[in-house]
């Protein structure tokens, strides 16, 4: 496992000898670029197993990408080996479908301490993810391009909220995404619900083959057989999100994960796109 070949993989070439602020945002944001959030292993016969050397063959050398127990696991890693002092955070995601959120240790997140400040990091999350580090210390909006963010707190629980794919400032209309404490895991914590997430028909990742990866201007998401290509609203669009979504054939789906992601799976994928199963139990 080299710092070097990871920091190449995710196409950073900036000095990287002293942990700042600048170094945080930079990584996080390229591995957002580079590392597509998926979950194919599901899909194509193989099982999902979170031992660092095993994410980062999967990751570095393969040049995959997998869901939040397997990016945000090897981003501690990264993050521990370039000088910050990171923490393991467990979340709970609201699932955007059925609207409920998933059980404890649903989701994997980081949380980093720099000159006495905390920030909020996560390369492990789909479409509402954020692209740069947020700050912990703030209930106050945070702007990232052309959408805002805020963590909500509630007594020891803070949410994570977005307004979507706008900015109608701080009286707006909130949406959760996830919510999570700031006690600190262990990376073995989350075996279980790896598990789940790879059997459970609550979860999106057994339910649905997806991926999706940030792009500088906007985002490519696959799901299924169907391709989501997404821009960021600009000038070039006329200040509206665009999106185009076509319609894939199952021999199609290989040449666009190709293209589209850079992955090359080992074994074949059977597509997927059935109706997720409410949780029966209310978290």
């Amino acid at each position: 496992m080299e710092v070097d070949r990871y920091l190449l993989r995710i196409g950073f070439t900036g000095p990287s000898d002293v942990p700042s602020l600048e170094l945080l945002r930079s990584v996080h944001r390229c591995h957002l670029l580079s590392v597509p959030f998926e979950d194919l292993t599901v899909h194509s016969g193989g099982r999902v197993q979170l031992d660092l050397p095993i994410l980062y063959d999967k990751i570095v050398k393969q040049r995959r990408g997998g869901f939040c127990f397997e990016n945000n696991s090897l981003f501690y890693w990264l993050l521990s080996q370039l000088g910050f002092q990171v923490t393991v955070l467990a979340g709970q995601v609201k699932n955007s479908i059925t609207g409920r959120y998933g059980p404890p240790f649903d989701h994997l997140i980081l949380m980093v301490t720099l000159e006495g400040k905390r920030w909020l990091c996560d390369v492990g999350f789909g479409v509402p993810g954020f692209s740069v580090p947020l700050s912990i210390e703030t209930c106050g909006p945070q702007e990232q391009g052309h959408r805002v963010y805020r963590l909500r707190r509630d007594r020891e629980t803070l949410f994570l909220e977005w307004q979507e794919e706008e900015n109608r400032g701080e009286h707006g209309d909130w949406s959760e995404i996830y919510k999570f404490t700031l006690q600190s895991r262990l990376l073995g914590d989350f075996t279980e619900m790896c598990l789940y997430h790879q059997s459970s028909p609550s979860s999106i990742f057994f339910c649905k083959s997806l991926c999706t990866v940030l792009k500088p201007e906007g985002r490519v998401t696959y799901i299924g057989c169907r391709l989501k290509i997404s821009r960021f609203p600009s000038e070039a669009t006329g200040g509206v999100m665009e999106t185009t979504t076509r319609e894939l054939e199952d021999e199609e789906i290989p040449t666009v994960l190709e293209e589209h992601f850079g992955i090359v799976l080992p074994s074949p994928l059977i597509p997927k796109d059935d109706t997720i199963t409410p949780p029966p139990v209310m978290y």
